[in-house]
């Protein structure tokens, strides 16, 4: 399952919008919270949350125009064969079609795309309403940016708009977005994030309709074959895990299993609202609870494996995460199951 991930592709253009816009390196990857190596392989797709970091952080140091400075970093190709899907059919609208039905190519596959047809009238639509929230504002433009940027791009025409909208009201940068779109009918506050084009749907885009299926086939095969990748915080419970096996669970010794300092590790935490004794908790909670329910280890034994001094400490720590005993909580899984 890809849902709640985005492609690598897509993560490498937010990372170098970041760098663009002067973010510290420590910044960035912070905010990426996966292994760099995974970033050059286009069957790994990385959690959505990394998104949202990295375009929380575009947006507060790029401030007015961070989505239109991230559309200008992903020239054509940057994206891979979405890029190309907009010249995958003879027409710029059965192009539409496809781009927004391999959207999965580019961004969380539950992410509402669609392409609507009133008469002379093509809309885009890029998103469904949603409660106002400052992040949305630079992935709006972004989104809407790049699209008319591969339209015209396939169209080899200066297409103009003749309406764009945005769920956001940040009106202060109304002309920056006037010169990117070629139009003044800009709307904000609006239910759906939307561009709309007038006798456009028919525009040849000069594609190759047997090499429009080789891309929308090749488009299809990666999905098929991606596979999400551990993030940041499974990444830590892991090491966690890892040391509690090994009765070696501190945060140096996890920092170290990560090949991270224990300042970075403490920074990460930090960024996740979050700290190590509440991270540690929640991977012993998790073990515990596993082991009550796969053995029949005494609770001496359970507390040892995860690195509690004595079984009252398990019963305490137990009693703030159920308000149960770990004795209680196994009864109640027997006379479960016997039931």
């Amino acid at each position: 399952m890809i849902d709640g991930t985005i492609p690598t592709r897509t993560a490498v253009v937010l990372q170098r919008t970041a760098s663009r816009l002067g973010a510290p390196r420590w910044q960035i990857d912070g905010a990426v919270g996966v292994d760099e190596r995974h970033l050059g392989d286009e069957q790994v797709r990385i959690p959505i949350e990394s998104a949202w970091r990295m375009w929380e952080l575009i947006g507060s140091i790029g401030g007015p125009g961070a989505g239109l400075c991230a559309s200008a970093t992903a020239a054509r190709g940057v994206l891979g064969v979405w890029d190309y899907l907009f010249t995958s059919r003879p027409t710029l609208a059965d192009s539409l079609r496809t781009v927004m039905e391999l959207r999965s190519a580019v961004t969380d596959p539950t992410v509402v795309w669609e392409v609507l047809e009133d008469g002379a009238l093509l809309t885009v639509r890029v998103g469904v309403a949603v409660e106002s929230d400052p992040v949305f504002v630079p992935v709006e433009e972004f989104v809407l940016s790049l699209i008319l940027r591969r339209i015209r791009e396939a169209t080899g025409a200066e297409i103009v708009p003749m309406r764009v909208a945005f769920t956001h009201r940040v009106t202060h940068r109304r002309r920056e977005l006037i010169d990117e779109f070629g139009t003044s009918r800009i709307d904000f506050g609006m239910p759906f994030s939307e561009i709309t084009f007038l006798d456009a749907g028919r525009l040849p885009t000069g594609g190759d309709p047997a090499l429009g299926e080789v891309f929308s086939g090749y488009a299809k095969l990666l999905l098929s074959t991606s596979r999400p990748v551990a993030g940041w915080r499974e990444r830590l419970h892991l090491a966690i895990s890892e040391a509690l096996t090994d009765n070696d669970f501190g945060l140096d010794s996890v920092a170290r299993r990560l090949s991270i300092s224990s300042r970075t590790l403490q920074r990460r935490l930090c960024e996740m609202d979050s700290t190590w004794s509440d991270e540690l908790d929640r991977v012993r909670q998790e073990q515990v609870d596993n082991l009550l329910r796969g053995t029949e280890l005494p609770i001496e034994s359970v507390a040892a494996r995860v690195g509690y001094a004595d079984a009252r400490s398990l019963r305490r720590a137990f009693h703030r995460w159920t308000g149960q005993t770990p004795a209680a909580y196994r009864r109640d899984l027997e006379d479960k199951r016997a039931g």
